[in-house]
This record gives C-alpha cells, sequence and structure tokens, in this order.
C-alpha cells in the first residue's frame, strides 16, 4: 500500500502528463481530467484487484469502466504509470495511428481499455452488464466504473439505474465526478441535477458522498467502505465532489477548461505547480 504522500506524489505526475498530452497536440479534455487525476490514482494503485496480463473478459478480477471518455488523458496517464503500456506511448496522444485516441477505443487493442467511451450515458449499462456477468460466472470479484455529473442528463442512465436497484446488482461500485460543471457551463444552468443523492436512493443504490473528492485518503476510504458494502442487494454510487481542473489554479473552478488546450506560457505555469515525481515521459 502507498503512504498518503505517495499517493500526491503520484497525482503530481499524473497531472504533468494531462497538461502536457493535451498541450502536445492542442487538443482533449484538461478540466475533468485534472479533478479525477487523484480517484484514478487511488483506484488503481490501491484499489482494483487485477491480474498481471491484461484480458479483455476480465474473469476472476476486478473491472473498470470510463463512461465519460472524454477524460481520457488522466485515464492514458495512470494506465501507462501502473504497468498497462510504456509511459512513452503518452506521447502518441490523439496522433494519427495512435492507440492513445482522445475517446478511448478497443479496435487497437490498448492494455486496459474494455470499451469504447464518450458517446455519454451508456457507461452505466456496460457496467451493469458486466457485473451480471460476474455473478452468472460466480466471480466474486467487483465492477467499478465513473460517470460525469452533466452525464447524469442524459436518460439512459436512469434506466439502468433503476435496473440495477431492481435487480440487486450488488457487486457494483459506481462513482460520480460531481463537479458541477459541463462543457457549456455550470450543471444548474444547463440542466439542474436536482438532489443526486436522493434520487439514486429512491432507485434502491446504497449512496456515499465524499465532500472532499480531490483528498486521496477520503477517496480511499470512500472506495473502501464501499467494497465493504457490497453482496447487500443494492449497488453503490459515490458521489465524489471534485474541483474542475484541480491542482492548477488557472483551470480551477470553470468549465472554460472542459476542453481546451493550455498554450505554452498555460502549460509552463500549470508545470510548475505539479512537481515531477516519477520522470515525464
Amino acid at each position: 500500500m502507498s503512504t498518503t504522500q505517495q499517493l500526491e506524489d503520484f497525482v503530481s505526475q499524473v497531472r504533468r502528463d494531462i497538461l502536457r498530452q493535451v498541450h502536445q497536440v492542442n487538443s482533449g479534455h484538461p478540466g475533468g481530467s485534472l479533478g479525477c487525476a487523484e480517484f484514478f490514482s487511488v483506484l488503481f494503485k490501491e484499489v482494483l484487484q487485477t491480474k498481471a496480463q491484461f484480458n479483455m473478459d476480465g474473469k476472476d478480477e476486478d473491472v473498470f469502466f470510463l463512461s465519460n471518455g472524454h477524460i481520457s488523458p488522466v485515464y492514458y496517464s495512470v494506465l501507462a504509470r501502473t504497468g498497462y503500456f510504456p509511459v512513452e506511448e503518452l506521447n502518441t496522444f490523439r496522433k494519427i495511428d495512435s492507440r492513445l485516441q482522445g475517446h478511448p477505443t478497443t479496435h487497437e487493442g490498448l492494455p486496459g481499455i474494455r470499451i469504447a467511451s464518450g458517446s455519454l450515458g451508456q457507461g452505466m449499462s456496460v457496467a451493469i452488464g458486466a457485473a451480471l456477468t460476474k455473478k452468472l460466472n460466480k466471480d466474486s470479484h467487483l465492477v467499478y466504473t465513473l460517470h460525469g455529473d452533466g452525464e447524469m442528463q442524459e436518460g439512459q442512465n436512469w434506466e439502468a439505474i433503476m435496473y440495477a436497484g431492481a435487480k440487486g446488482v450488488d457487486n457494483l461500485i459506481a462513482t460520480v465526478d460531481y463537479n458541477k460543471q459541463q462543457i457549456d457551463g455550470s450543471t444548474d444552468d444547463v440542466l439542474p441535477l436536482g438532489n443526486l443523492k436522493d434520487k439514486f436512493v429512491a432507485f434502491g443504490w446504497d449512496v456515499l458522498e465524499v465532500e472532499e473528492g480531490n483528498n486521496v485518503e477520503a477517496i480511499k476510504n470512500a472506495l473502501t467502505e464501499a467494497k465493504t458494502i457490497t453482496g447487500n442487494q443494492k449497488p453503490i454510487v459515490i458521489l465524489l465532489h471534485t474541483v474542475m481542473g484541480n491542482g492548477v489554479d488557472f483551470m480551477m473552478h470553470t468549465h472554460a477548461w472542459h476542453g481546451k488546450a493550455p498554450n505554452d506560457e498555460q502549460l509552463a505555469s500549470g508545470l510548475a505547480q505539479n512537481p515531477e515525481t516519477l520522470g515525464d515521459y
């Protein structure tokens, strides 16, 4: 297990990777990626029980699905930094013929990626299907998934959420990146989500809420608690209150950096705020 400082050092490097990936092609989504750097770091370094060799079916191991696929920079960074593919491959982000497309894809066989994602609203359905498959296979491992809060405006989510609650899909731990920002503004301005906690409870889910969603210890505690309440006939959701653009002061608390790349000066500023800890690619 990593210490808090080791996790924070890892997060700092992941932030650097995110900024550098998006900057080098002047394209991508840094805001949400930065806001989820702590979550991905804790999940992949401390929580997921996986096999040394990646396999697509994920049998007898935990699996993770990223539903809001546009935050691929953080996903790619953490996959590379935890050994799924060479860190140097981050240099190919969004380039022609790269395995690291703007939204994760499967046709190039990138280790760690089990579904193409980014068509928002679909990840919950996929995760439920995977969780039911594990039950049929008598596989005791868990399914994890991440969703954007703006993504909760998609109707397919609520059909899936209703189904999971009604059918007791209790080997599923979903997390909502609750930063209250989306591409066109705040979620309250675009389409208010109301009380997400009450909605999930009404659909038969257990709900954990993390106010400090960019605190590695708070995230670890929530994921640990979520694991302890699986198997109780209820799916679990963690509402993770994060800050979009976290760790880069001029990107924080605004939707403006949802899909905007930093220029050279902004990159230098962002990197200066996040020390290199594992070596840049």
